[in-house]
């Protein structure tokens, strides 16, 4: 009877560890399920970015998890009504003079994207890395970003024409307008036709 007691007694006990075992791999599913949802809403189409350039959900996962403290950490600002004024005239003044100097005015795009980023809080670390931070906060953006640079680099090799010119301009003014939170003006397609039909 005692034997028989004990057999029970550890096919319960063994039975509430299975169920505790099955409750508790239920929970870590879920979780890890609400963590994946999470970071695809919060970072959108920098998630499968990512994934597809680890090679892997953990992987890309655990690098904007890694992003996201890093981030957190950092004292970033919102720029106070003048420096917003003062950012904006800039940016006004530098595409007033594309038609004259595209490639001097996608440079000076990148020049005051980096500045507004170093104001705001961001550290100026290489071009991946402050893509990568600048893709916690503003993951909608982020692409264009990524664009502009492209160009940029392209532009330094003599391969662009001023539509290329003028679309990095523009992708450089929706990062600039997110990071300074005020609506873009876009240049007119119509300036940019003028300009290359005067040097034509």
């Amino acid at each position: 009877m005692n034997a028989m007691n004990l057999d029970t007694n550890t096919i319960t006990g063994l039975g509430i560890l299975g169920v505790l075992a099955v409750l508790g791999l239920t929970v870590w599913l879920m979780q890890h399920f609400n963590q994946s949802q999470r970071l695809q809403q919060r970072f959108g189409a920098e998630y499968a970015r990512t994934v597809e350039r680890l090679g892997s959900r953990e992987k890309a996962e655990a690098e904007l998890r890694a992003r996201e403290v890093r981030v957190h950490r950092m004292r970033l600002e919102a720029l106070a009504p003048s420096d917003a004024a003062r950012f904006a005239q800039e940016w006004q003044l530098l595409q007033s003079h594309f038609i004259d100097n595209p490639s001097g005015t996608l440079a000076d795009a990148d020049r005051l994207v980096r500045e507004l980023m170093l104001r705001r809080g961001y550290p100026m670390a290489d071009f991946e890395r402050r893509a990568a931070d600048i893709s916690v906060d503003h993951p909608a953006v982020v692409e264009n970003y990524r664009a502009a640079h492209d160009i940029a680099l392209r532009d330094q090799r003599a391969e662009t024409s001023t539509e290329d010119l003028r679309r990095a301009v523009l992708h450089y003014h929706t990062l600039f307008a997110d990071l300074l939170g005020v609506a873009p003006v876009l240049p007119r397609r119509a300036t940019i036709t003028r300009h290359m039909e005067a040097r034509s």
